[in-house]
């Protein structure tokens, strides 16, 4: 049973969390301290991410494990591989692939029993909301997990669309130009830009990309969602969920933390789409 690991994946540091094993955890990128900024109170080790690992950096920590993500970068993997450790990679492309994901980490540090609770309460609270939301009117919702280039989000973020009383367009995990996306003119856009946290320029993508005349932009149904809170594949996904509900059915569901919504249009010469 790993006694030492090191986690070059912001959801693996999470699910560790969850299932209470985070002592475990001896180093780890930044990006798993800002999921999980308890890390900063225990002094862990920071070093390089899956796309760019070091095996010095590994070795240094002396793990008995490294969970990191796939796909990467050829060299990332050769500098992983060379460190000598055991090494796990996760690759989840739906909800159901990251309950496995959070079983295999569970029952590799011996903690089986709360892993199957927190995938239990993952299910729970994903089917209430998703009860909650069936029979109503579906908005067409384009989510978008990078700007340049423009990519869909994942499977998983479909799903969570889905359960959020939506109609996800596009083909999730696919880059899409900006003018298909308007050809779409969903009823909602989320981007949700990995490694942007917050701080996605939602007025300027929308003059940008031509937007200012699309149905989302013409009712100012467009937001950002928290990249951690759509894009860490773990129990994380719950607080997306909750601020998918907040812009899919504001009727239905309050506004929660981690959202933000356009304040203003640019304006624009562009002709105004139908509502």
């Amino acid at each position: 049973m790993p006694r030492r690991i090191v986690s070059l994946q912001p959801s693996a540091t999470v699910i560790l969390a969850a299932v209470g094993e985070l002592d475990r955890v001896v180093a780890c990128t930044k990006y798993c301290a800002d999921v999980v900024p308890e890390l900063a109170l225990r002094h862990r080790i920071i070093l390089a991410d899956s796309w760019t690992a070091d095996a010095d950096q590994i070795i240094a920590a002396h793990p008995d494990l490294v969970i990191a993500s796939v796909p990467y970068q050829e060299k990332a993997v050769i500098e992983i591989l060379k460190s000598g450790t055991r090494f796990l990679g996760l690759a989840p492309k739906s909800l159901a692939d990251i309950y496995l994901d959070i079983a295999t980490i569970a029952g590799m540090v011996g903690a089986s029993d709360r892993g199957q609770r927190v995938i239990a309460r993952m299910q729970q609270q994903i089917e209430q909301v998703s009860a909650r939301t069936a029979g109503l009117p579906r908005p067409r919702v384009f989510c978008e997990e990078w700007g340049k280039p423009l990519i869909a989000s994942q499977a998983w973020v479909a799903e969570l669309v889905e359960a959020a009383g939506g109609e996800f367009v596009g083909a999730p995990g696919r880059q899409i130009s900006a003018e298909d996306v308007t050809l779409m003119d969903p009823d909602i856009v989320i981007a949700a830009w990995c490694g942007a946290g917050d701080r996605v320029p939602l007025e300027k993508i929308v003059r940008e990309r031509k937007w200012q005349g699309s149905r989302a932009a013409r009712t100012s149904r467009v937001y950002c969602i928290r990249d951690e809170h759509l894009n860490t594949p773990a129990p994380t996904l719950l607080c997306g969920l909750d601020a998918l509900a907040s812009a899919i059915h504001p009727e239905l569901f309050r506004t929660t933390e981690g959202i933000r919504q356009i304040t203003s249009v640019p304006s624009s010469t562009a002709v105004d789409l139908p509502l």
